[in-house]
């Protein structure tokens, strides 16, 4: 009889780790295609717009705008590791990515076009609300989203993008010729802009630590850069940034006016944009978090786990998960 009820209690305890193991492997495909990414596309504005998606609908949305030169693939670190908790999603702007790239004499590459294309862009998928992260670009074309529909914004974040006159340091002067004379000042800003060493240098920065980078990261988008067209679409773009400066104003009396609850995270090697521009975002939002990070421009590519953390914390205490 013991023997027998010995039998009985191994056999229920293998069919209890049995039932366990499969309920974990379960879990385990259920969070893997949760973590999956999808690479789509859609009409808007008679542009097919590629975006990358990750985790369900039905969770918080992270809507993720990107910087110069890159591209909706920049976001790949966060959406592999926070798609188990949100809705991610990564457009790609007209001319960069995947998505229809328009000649510049028949679509005006400004930050006001671009915005007005991702606004639709969130239409169309019915994104009503959302957490906004922007980088670089992402910040010029964010911040005309958030003042066009402010009830649509859950959160902000801000990775290395400006909105005051504090990020732009001197590397900015020649920058500002070339606004002023374009005529005068574009085949200069062309062979800096487009060129090769300048690509490395917006991703290695200041930082000491170059072996860490893969060059891969520059030579790709060198590559994009020197694609057919793109050096007229991105002069176009970049000779309208005049107006993101001239708007830096209005943008901080919105925060101001607003109180977004916002995170700042930035890279301290970044040679576009001045760390003081990190600090500069509390003069407006006084219970902003701000991190600087031993990173670029880029930090994404250097930090991912660090920002992964720092982001699902915020969106964790902000939008639940």
């Amino acid at each position: 009889m013991n023997k027998l009820l010995s039998a009985l209690a191994l056999g229920c305890a293998l069919g209890l780790s049995l039932a366990n193991t499969a309920q974990a492997a379960e879990s385990a495909s259920h969070s893997q295609v949760q973590m999956s990414v999808a690479y789509r596309s859609i009409q808007v504005d008679g542009l097919t717009i590629a975006y990358r998606e990750a985790g369900s609908p039905t969770a918080p949305t992270l809507l993720l705008l990107h910087g110069f030169p890159s591209s909706s693939r920049m976001y790949d670190p966060l959406l592999a590791r926070l798609a188990q908790n949100y809705h991610l999603v990564a457009p790609d702007y007209p001319g960069f990515g995947h998505s229809d790239a328009p000649d510049p004499k028949a679509f005006d590459y400004t930050f006001d076009h671009l915005a007005s294309v991702m606004q639709h862009f969130t239409e169309a998928l019915g994104l009503n609300q959302y957490s906004l992260y922007v980088q670089d670009y992402g910040g010029p074309v964010g911040f005309r989203m958030m003042l066009a529909h402010p009830e649509r914004l859950q959160t902000l974040i801000v990775q290395n993008a400006v909105s005051h006159e504090d990020g732009l340091g001197p590397l900015w002067q020649k920058r500002r010729e070339f606004w002023a004379n374009r005529a005068a000042n574009e085949a200069g800003l062309r062979a800096s802009f487009f060129s090769l060493a300048t690509t490395r240098q917006r991703h290695v920065g200041a930082n000491p630590n170059v072996e860490v980078f893969n060059p891969d990261l520059w030579t790709d988008e060198f590559n994009f850069l020197n694609q057919p067209g793109q050096a007229d679409i991105q002069s176009d773009l970049f000779y309208d940034y005049r107006n993101n400066v001239a708007s830096y104003p209005k943008w901080q009396a919105w925060l101001r006016a607003h109180q977004p609850p916002t995170l700042v995270v930035w890279g301290q090697f970044d040679p576009s944009f001045d760390v003081a521009e990190a600090e500069a975002y509390r003069r407006d939002l006084p219970n902003a978090e701000v991190h600087v990070l031993e990173a670029g421009h880029f930090a994404l590519d250097e930090k991912p786990g660090e920002i992964a953390v720092l982001v699902g914390d915020f969106l964790g205490r902000h939008v639940g998960r």
